[in-house]
């Protein structure tokens, strides 16, 4: 039995023990997640498991992360940082008679209507679902084809902790946040919510069509379970 499972965007630790009778998900404090399970449970009972519980599992990751905000709140300040492909862009607050847009990306930097603070955090919201799309639409454009997989409708909402996911009537949805991301990052988003749309679940088969279009999937996934935390708002 491998020593973690990958549901979506999670990754769970596997733990085996033979005094277990039942499947248990456990969200430990710092928000890292367990399976405990007994042995020798097939892997495809075990996305299942998961699957059914998930819409639980993500409601107990996002009360974490409000939980995190609280204690360490965006100031939306001249000179903070604020992703966009990858970059980190400085924010100016500027005159409300300086520029007709709440928000814009100008001469690198994030611009802010000083009389759009109370709601800063909104606009950079709407902000990143506005100019989300063409990212994804090159995305697509270059992998539909190799996958054999082409989605009938994409949807960009706020997912909580997942970055993305794929139903069974070939929708995909991405969460905003994925416009902050990387261009790699949102490319093996992109090529892994189009591979569910051929495998259901993370069996082999899944993580082999994943390969042959992204041979580093690896490193992409890893990475971005590692430092994908802090693109965010």
């Amino acid at each position: 039995m491998p020593d973690t499972l990958v549901f979506e965007d999670l990754t769970l630790e596997v733990r085996e023990s033979a005094r277990r009778s039942t499947l248990e998900l456990i969200v430990e404090r710092d928000g890292s997640l367990i399976l405990a399970t007994p042995p020798n449970v097939p892997q495809a009972t075990l996305e299942a498991f998961v699957e059914e519980r998930s819409e639980w599992l993500y409601t107990k990751l996002i009360e974490k992360e409000q939980q995190a905000r609280l204690h360490d709140p965006r100031q939306y300040a001249n000179g903070e940082g604020f992703y966009y492909q990858g970059h980190n862009y400085r924010l100016k607050i500027v005159a409300a008679t300086e520029q007709k847009p709440p928000l814009r990306l100008y001469q690198g930097r994030f611009t802010l209507r000083q009389d759009a603070l109370p709601q800063a955090r909104e606009h950079f919201i709407q902000w990143y679902t506005r100019h989300l799309p063409p990212i994804l639409d090159e995305h697509l454009a270059n992998l539909t084809e190799r996958i054999s997989a082409t989605p009938r409708e994409v949807h960009i909402q706020d997912l909580g902790y997942r970055w993305a996911s794929a139903n069974r009537r070939g929708h995909l949805y991405f969460h905003w946040r994925v416009a902050m991301l990387p261009y790699q990052m949102s490319e093996y988003l992109v090529a892994h919510e189009l591979v569910h749309l051929r495998e259901r679940y993370h069996t082999p088969a899944f993580w082999e069509r994943l390969e042959r279009v992204l041979p580093d999937y690896e490193e992409r996934r890893d990475w971005l379970a590692q430092e994908g935390g802090k693109y965010d708002l």
